[in-house]
């Protein structure tokens, strides 16, 4: 059976105090969630180096198409007890600590405990077009690892639901994900010449 990966956004902090918004993947196992960013990245580096880190549940699809878009700039608000930050849009934050590094060359195995939990505004579900938006994130995370003709066809089916159900935050996130595809493919054409 595959692990499940539950879609969230990990906010972290350098040890400057420069807080640094990521979406990510991550894994409950037990009590604790296991993170597996890529390397280079700023939250592995982040986390490594302050031990710390925050997962952070939202519906706001705009975060996630943001930060895959370079508009990683969302408000924050800080912990209670200094031990990071979380987005103010968070339905829910938990406030984690490095427990076990697994290292390895493309993606480490980071496993976190979990030091404080709280609920900010009730989780009402999510919309098809919120769905497609999430789907569409991660295809363009990838564009530089996927075919052409596969990101295309993907996002003329997810579009069928920005369609019927998108409101103006899935517009807004969806028009990011199109112009970012649309910039992509101009570089590289721009590179064959």
């Amino acid at each position: 059976m595959p692990e499940l990966i539950y879609e969230t956004v990990v906010t972290t902090c350098s040890p400057a105090g420069e807080v640094h918004v990521a979406p990510m993947g991550a894994r409950y196992a037990g009590d604790g969630v296991v993170l597996m960013p890529f390397r280079p990245s700023a939250t592995l580096d982040n986390i490594v180096a302050t031990g710390r880190a925050v997962l952070n549940r939202v519906t706001d699809v705009r975060v996630f198409a943001g930060c895959v878009t370079g508009r990683r700039d969302w408000p924050t608000v800080a912990l209670a007890d200094g031990a990071g930050v979380r987005l103010a849009c968070a339905l829910g934050h938990v406030a984690l600590r490095l427990v076990e590094q697994r290292d390895d060359a493309q993606r480490p195995r980071l496993t976190l405990a979990r030091v404080h939990e709280a609920a900010h505004a009730p989780f009402l579900g999510f919309n098809r077009a919120q769905a497609a938006v999430l789907e569409g994130a991660v295809l363009v995370s990838r564009l530089h690892l996927l075919p052409a003709e596969k990101i295309d066809a993907e996002m003329r089916y997810l579009q069928i639901a920005i369609e019927k159900t998108a409101g103006a935050a899935e517009l807004e996130a969806w028009g990011w994900l199109q112009a970012a595809i649309a910039a992509h493919r101009a570089q590289a054409a721009q590179a064959l010449r």
